[in-house]
């Protein structure tokens, strides 16, 4: 009797297959991060209709919120291209870290993030018009 050989003879490499696998996580975490930010931006634009309206200016609560839409559609564009370029690099064999994007986008988000504090505290108070929710 002949040994049945029961490994499939196209094996591919495993370890290529994992780092293709991590890409593809690291992309859908930047594309929950880009969501989450586009949600944000919303949410701060929304923040300005909960208090009464003391001028007729729209305030600036809504540039804020455009900024981090914006970003979070500039981190969809990117994380994408930056997916295929690993991509690519991984089947080359010649991926590096590029520690640049991490630096920009952290700053980004420090800067957005700078600009939420200041704008949630130099909000006026207003206790006598509060909405209360049912």
């Amino acid at each position: 009797m002949g040994v049945v050989n029961l490994e499939p003879s196209n094996r591919r490499n495993s370890a290529r297959i994992r780092e293709h696998l991590a890409n593809e996580r690291t992309y859908l975490a930047w594309m929950r991060t880009a969501i989450s930010l586009m949600g944000f931006g919303v949410v701060i634009v929304r923040l300005r209709f909960f208090q009464p309206p003391a001028t007729t200016t729209p305030g600036n609560g809504w540039k804020l919120g455009l900024i981090f839409s914006l970003v979070g559609l500039a981190t969809v564009i990117l994380s994408t291209y930056h997916y295929f370029a690993v991509r690519r690099d991984i089947d080359e064999d010649t991926y590096e870290p590029a520690d640049r994007w991490v630096l920009i986008f952290s700053l980004t988000i420090t800067l957005l993030g700078a600009g939420v504090i200041y704008y949630v505290f130099t909000l006026p108070l207003n206790p006598i018009n509060t909405m209360i929710f049912e």
